[in-house]
């Protein structure tokens, strides 16, 4: 789509549309649905929310508004469960200081639940995954592993600690590190969620025309992660993103192989990965410490290239 005021569309696999309504702002339209990935209705719709409301998080903008997308079986299940679900949704576009203004439901036999979101950024402090520049570090602010936990949690093998701490991590707002990232004047950014890090890294390097340099070895991981992949508890979805990112990523031998299924885990509600100019990272790890995102770190750097990724041990 051709349009002067279109600031972000579909060319470079951004996270979400930007559109500039004044010279002032612009608009951030984003939406996310997906199928239950815990038991307890209530966890979903919070896990659901959050996730929808990262893409306007990751372009540095700010929530205003969200639609719920609901699909449920009334049939199957009680109506008291889509409460619980629709209750966990509000209570994070709440916490986003957004409103929840309506929606659309249909009869389905598998529920579904996510947001349409919009949002609003300066024109000029939009935050794409198409300005990386070679010189900048790569910084992440969420462990990863969520789909592996999710895998462990469904055969019935996760601990208590492992599942819970997943929850904590995919129920948390992108919000904090959104703020911290636009405050130092970050280049570029993407959210990290159903394509893993590797997919979405990628995005990221062909849309700047750049190559990535990832070391596994400083990547934060949720507890018990690695023991899982180790015992096969790998969702499909990996596999699925280590094929489309094909050649573009090579991973050296000495990376270990549960830890290259982490590199293609399919997260949900993931954190950032920010690419940030070598003398600003410094202030953006101590802002982002200073508002809470305490696992924030330096996972590689940003090359000259055309968009390739190199993953070390």
């Amino acid at each position: 789509m051709r349009d002067p005021n279109l600031l972000v569309g579909v060319e470079t696999s951004d996270d979400a549309a930007v559109y500039k309504l004044t010279d002032d702002i612009a608009l951030i339209l984003t939406l996310d649905f997906f199928t239950p990935i815990v038991d307890d209705p209530y966890m979903f719709g919070q896990i659901a929310a959050a996730n929808s409301l990262s893409d306007v998080y990751a372009m540095g903008g700010r929530p205003i508004a969200a639609l719920n997308i609901v699909c449920f079986p009334p049939k199957k299940l009680h109506l008291s469960i889509l409460e619980e679900i629709l209750r966990g949704g509000v209570e994070k576009v709440l916490e986003a200081g957004a409103v929840l203004v309506g929606g659309h439901s249909v009869d389905d036999m598998e529920p579904k639940y996510g947001l349409s979101v919009a949002g609003i950024v300066h024109p000029q402090q939009v935050k794409t995954n198409s300005n990386a520049r070679p010189g900048d570090k790569l910084v992440l602010t969420k462990p990863l592993g969520t789909g592996i936990i999710a895998t462990a949690v469904k055969a019935e093998m996760a601990s208590p600690e492992a599942e819970k701490a997943a929850m904590s991590w995919m129920v948390t707002l992108n919000r904090a590190a959104a703020e911290a990232m636009v405050e130092v004047g970050a280049h570029a950014c993407t959210d990290i969620t159903g394509f893993g890090l590797m997919g979405h890294a990628l995005e990221l390097a062909r849309g700047s025309r750049v190559d990535l340099l990832i070391r596994a070895g400083n990547l934060p991981l949720l507890p018990e992660v690695l023991e899982y992949a180790s015992m096969g508890l790998v969702p499909g979805g990996a596999y699925n993103n280590r094929r489309f990112c094909g050649e573009a990523v090579e991973i050296d031998s000495g990376v270990p192989q549960e830890l290259q299924d982490v590199l293609f885990d399919p997260q949900t509600s993931g954190g950032l990965l920010i690419s940030v100019a070598p003398e600003k990272v410094e202030d953006l790890l101590c802002l982002l410490e200073e508002k809470g995102v305490r696992v924030a770190r330096v996972v590689g750097e940003v090359l000259p290239g055309e968009g390739r990724i190199r993953v070390v041990p």
